[in-house]
């Protein structure tokens, strides 16, 4: 998946403001609740401690500590850990899992060394001796862990301290077992399937046959982040399995492991090689493994209940659409005791719906122009909770319908909300920011009380303070609807002035940029050096109806170019920006739309930065690719028109082109192939590469670099 690189990073930076204060991950971000977990009796909940020693609990009704459920200093027996970095509480709260010694895979997926604490006995024991693990699962009662290593599933019996391979034919690059390939991870964000079953008898998980997927490799070279970087005389070689627009797809199933008679069983969904499981989880009552199933299209979905001891399979839920289905609507899912709630676009706007499981519609339970973005749960009362645009796109807000019907806001403040909820919901943690209040944390019940602060980042604030920041505001695009956008003023702004722009973007469909949130990043100290920069949500981006977002369906570029021109066309007539010193900067999907509207015939911009560009969808991934363009071989014709690569001889204006070598994500084959055929079409442009770095260069001060790089080349060519 393609990402927006905001900076997310907790901590604090001592003055004064420099290129490292804002560009730096490690240092730019606000303070927030460290590993916070309701607990099962709805009236506590638990967090890490300030110095990361102890997880402690803490009452919803008072705001304060009431115990501590874990210590690093309490732990009792020979096994005793110096840190952790992760935590899971068994749901009868007798064993805590936690984790340490974490070495990330790829974006999301790691592999660690796991502990079970027993509450009871103090006591601590190795998940596993046998090497680190990936994707550790404990049992409802806290008696096992499931886990992946080397592609296969293993399982853990603490109380007998047996340590059994569930699978062992898993391999690197051909099978493998409960943790997912890198295509699944990346477009679908699975990083784990394995689930248990309510009475924790039955351990559900799926299998990848990446056998006929083409791999992909490219030199690993290191970095001098990296421990003795020239210790290898010859380049690394990494390879893969990476699948590209029309090529083949991991071939996956969905099986059962019986911990009694230890018996595996493969669930009969009739899955083709041309099938996608994006999702796959118990129901509330831990009986039925309801399973997704989604087509190769990505418009076809179905979900299925089924029974892990007969492995039949029964439809409960089916949706079809003449674009694509988006992900981020149907994983909205929850499966309750009784009935589940599925989020679907179907009537122009994601909704709620729940449904029986014999697959009745009992109701529509959100309705109207807006959004639905996130489900929270229901009540014992019966009031459904979740996010939504209903005070525009560019706000989230928290609502819930009442027995009458009623949508109503927990809070009708513009910004952006989110809420964490007791197990019995009758408390939240509310999460809350705007573009000038960095993100506070309280905590409320739900008859409307405020109990108490948590965090209000108010020194972090009064650092930032004098920080350039967005205004919201709007413009018209070539049609002459209207585009939300934000423009961050100069330090020092003088109306009287003219200033160079630079537009910042991202556009990848269903993305959003333009947010009512804090934000903190290189933009911000862009604006310091003097720029004015402006960021537009044109056609294809999400928090607004389907139609807008899914009119770019089968010919990426084209609406989102024409409305980047028509954006920097508007704000090039403000009376303090300089029409004659406009420029792009992208990264990622971002960096792709810089190069398309470079090259456009009436681009208006002097320079451009693009970063991490994809030059041609032939070589991004399938899953992603194919949502929005299906393959080349339907899509001839929408592949040939939406390649940056086929319009590179209309580049206008200076181009820096930037790259991580080791990218496992936006392969550097796209930077080299565009620079390739720049070089062959004779014009001129700057390059600069990351050695060894990935797709979201979050290590030491890279991002910091990059933005200087960016400030250099923008004050070369607009000053």
């Amino acid at each position: 998946m393609l990402v927006s690189m905001a900076g997310m990073a907790i901590g604090a930076a001592a003055s004064p403001l420099d290129a490292r204060d804002y560009c730096d991950v490690s240092v730019n971000g606000a303070a927030g609740i460290r590993e916070m977990r309701p607990l099962a009796d709805g009236k506590s909940y638990s967090a890490v401690s300030s110095d990361g020693r102890s997880i402690d609990i803490y009452s919803y009704a008072t705001g304060k500590k009431t115990g501590t459920l874990f210590s690093l200093d309490a732990v009792k027996g020979d096994v005793k850990i110096d840190s952790f970095d992760g935590y899971e509480i068994s749901d009868n709260g007798r064993k805590i899992m936690l984790r340490n010694d974490k070495k990330g895979i790829w974006r999301y997926s790691f592999t660690a060394e796991y502990y079970v604490f027993d509450t009871m006995r103090s006591t601590m024991q190795r998940v596993s001796t046998k090497g680190p693990q990936r994707g550790a699962t404990m049992s409802h009662d806290g008696l096992r862990v499931a886990y992946v290593r080397d592609n296969n599933v293993y399982l853990s019996n603490l109380d007998y301290k047996t340590d059994i391979a569930v699978t062992t034919d898993g391999e690197v690059n051909k099978i493998s077992y409960g943790a997912p390939d890198w295509v699944y991870e990346e477009e679908f964000g699975v990083q784990c399937t394995l689930c248990w079953s309510g009475d924790d008898q039955t351990l559900a998980f799926m299998k990848w046959d990446e056998s006929k997927v083409p791999q992909y490799s490219f030199d690993a070279y290191r970095s001098f982040y990296d421990k003795d970087p020239l210790a290898d005389p010859y380049p690394r070689s990494f390879s893969y399995k990476y699948p590209l627009p029309g090529y083949s797809n991991s071939t996956v199933s969905v099986l059962a492991y019986d911990v009694n008679s230890r018996n595996i069983k493969t669930m009969d969904l009739q899955l083709t090689e041309d099938d996608y499981v994006p999702d796959m989880r118990f129901d509330g009552k831990g009986e039925r493994l309801m399973v997704m199933k989604l087509n190769r299209n990505q418009n076809d979905l179905r979900i299925f209940s089924v029974n892990p001891a007969s492995t039949v399979a029964s439809q409960v839920y089916a949706e079809q659409s003449k674009t694509w289905l988006s992900d981020r609507v149907y994983t909205m899912t929850s499966y309750d005791n009784d009935s589940f709630i599925v989020a679907s676009q179907k009537s122009g706007w994601t909704h709620l719906y729940e449904y029986a499981y014999n697959g009745k519609l009992l109701r529509q339970i959100t309705d109207g122009d807006f959004n639905v973005t996130a489900y929270y749960g229901k009540s014992p009362a019966g009031l459904h909770y979740f996010q939504t645009t209903k005070l525009g796109a560019f706000n989230r807000n928290v609502a819930y319908i009442d027995a009458k019907g009623v949508l109503r806001l927990l809070h009708d403040t513009p910004g952006w909300e989110s809420c964490s909820f007791s197990k019995d919901m009758s408390y939240y943690i509310r999460s809350w920011s705007d573009l000038n209040t960095p993100p506070q944390y309280t905590v409320w019940s739900t008859s409307g009380k405020k109990v108490t602060d948590l965090e209000m980042n108010e020194a972090y604030a009064a650092r930032y303070a004098a920080a350039p920041k967005f205004e919201l505001t709007s413009v018209k695009n070539a049609d002459g609807q209207d585009m939300n956008a934000m423009v961050m003023k100069p330090s020092g702004f003088n109306a009287s002035t003219k200033y160079p722009l630079l537009m910042y973007q991202y556009n990848g469909p269903e993305s959003q940029e333009v947010t009512n949130k804090w934000r903190i990043d290189g933009l911000n100290y862009l604006a310091q050096q003097g720029y004015v920069v402006a960021i537009v949500d044109g056609r294809g981006t999400g928090g607004r109806s389907e139609e807008w977002c899914k009119c770019v369906y089968m010919r990426l570029g084209h609406y989102e170019t024409l409305d980047q021109i028509a954006g920097a066309n508007a704000l090039a007539k403000l009376p303090y920006v300089d029409a004659s010193k406009m420029s792009l900067f992208g990264w990622s999907y971002g960096g792709y739309m810089t190069l398309m509207e470079m090259s456009a015939e009436d681009s208006p911009f002097k320079c451009g930065v693009a970063m991490a560009a994809v030059t041609d969808w032939k070589w991004y991934d399938s899953i992603y690719t194919e949502r929005f363009m299906r393959t080349p071989g339907q899509n001839e014709a929408g592949y040939e028109s939406s390649s940056a690569m086929g319009r590179s001889h209309r580049l206008k204006g200076k181009l820096l082109i930037m790259s991580g070598s080791n990218d496992d994500n936006v392969h550097y084959y796209n930077t080299l192939m565009y620079s390739s055929k720049l070089t062959y079409e004779g014009k001129l442009f700057d390059m600069m590469v990351f050695t060894g770095q990935e797709h979201s260069m979050r290590r030491g001060n890279l991002r910091t670099q990059l933005y200087k790089k960016v400030l250099d080349f923008l004050d070369t060519n607009l000053r």
